[in-house]
């Protein structure tokens, strides 16, 4: 596997795809990373299946 992987997903805040950059190598992750449309920070989280990682975007107030 790669130990860094594309993945895309929609902004909580303006509905936009934002692009991220995922480290194979350490697991679960949580972090925080501002939209690149609208700037608003947006909480990452990262958990791992058999198909591969799923992302989890949220607001940081949520």
């Amino acid at each position: 596997m790669e130990p860094l992987i594309d993945a895309s997903a929609v902004c909580p805040y303006c509905g936009e795809p934002v692009d991220f950059s995922i480290d194979t190598s350490a697991g679960e992750q949580t972090f925080v990373e501002d939209c690149s449309v609208c700037c608003q920070p947006i909480v990452v989280t990262i958990k791992w299946t058999a198909e591969g990682p799923t992302l989890e975007l949220h607001r940081e107030n949520e």
